[in-house]
């Protein structure tokens, strides 16, 4: 599943094509799934919180075993003759209250690690996956089948600054029945109550991969499932939320141009 051609349009504002863009290499990389997985495991395992127990919760009592010739259980229990818990079981971890057996420990190693090389070919497997339309199509995406991909954008759009226009760009896009998708999910969810254990989901829309931010991060932060990223903060978890590749993305002419001069390699 490669791209069939080495230039893909390049559209205005208003939609229309207003040239074409050689694509650079990295979008002929072949999809490696496993690779990419890898990767958007080990940067989502670094905002995992450590926790840990108190070392003497469940400990804190004077229960221990009776020993044997009584007719009960050998657990520990409370020691005492009237006192309302006396020979309830208590510290083992199979008593109301005890200890547990094996308690998450703060020492525990929850950051993933992965190598450079791995890391690198990821983000370009999965920067060559947006160009695929089944793939795209595959995530549930919805946009304009008549569309060149990668789908490239003129340079402008960074310049905006308000809400409404980034609305109507992306109307004329192709891309804004996507954002819709989104915003339905947030209704039918919303509108099952509440529910204990539960938090709230949102799938995701539009990736928008600019150079420079002129005001157009500010414009898009409200709209539900759109995603404002600078070309040099890109990692595969911006292009393949969830490890799956193939996301909606729109590219600014300039960061077409720099991958083509080996942005990534650095």
């Amino acid at each position: 599943m490669l791209i069939q051609s080495l230039k893909t349009k390049v559209y205005d504002l208003e939609g229309n094509e207003k040239g074409e863009i050689e694509v650079p290499q990295v979008f002929l990389t072949p999809v490696r799934f496993d690779l990419i997985k890898k990767a958007v495991i080990a940067i989502q395992s670094h905002s995992f919180q450590p926790k840990g127990r108190d070392p003497m919760a469940g400990k804190r009592t004077t229960a221990e075993s009776l020993g044997v010739g009584y007719g009960l259980s050998r657990v520990p229990r409370v020691k005492g003759e009237n006192y309302p818990k006396a020979r309830q079981a208590a510290f083992a971890p199979n008593t109301v209250g005890g200890r547990l057996a094996f308690p998450p420990t703060p020492e525990k190693k929850i950051k993933k690690k992965i190598n450079k090389k791995e890391k690198l070919l990821a983000l370009k497997s999965a920067i060559a996956a947006t160009a695929i339309k089944e793939l795209v199509s595959k995530r549930g995406h919805k946009f304009d089948l008549t569309k060149t991909f990668p789908l490239v954008v003129s340079d402008e759009i960074q310049n905006i600054d308000k809400t409404s226009k980034i609305v109507q760009i992306f109307k004329k896009l192709g891309v804004w029945d996507d954002v819709k998708r989104v915003s339905s999910t947030i209704k039918i969810r919303a509108g099952k109550g509440k529910k204990r254990g539960r938090r709230k989901k949102m799938r995701v829309g539009p990736l928008l991969v600019i150079i420079n931010d002129n005001g157009v991060k500010k414009a898009a932060r409200n709209i539900p499932g759109v995603t404002v990223v600078e070309l040099k903060n890109l990692n595969p978890e911006h292009l393949a939320p969830g490890t799956h590749p193939g996301r909606l993305t729109i590219w600014v002419e300039s960061a077409i141009k720099a991958l083509s001069e080996g942005a990534l390699n650095g």
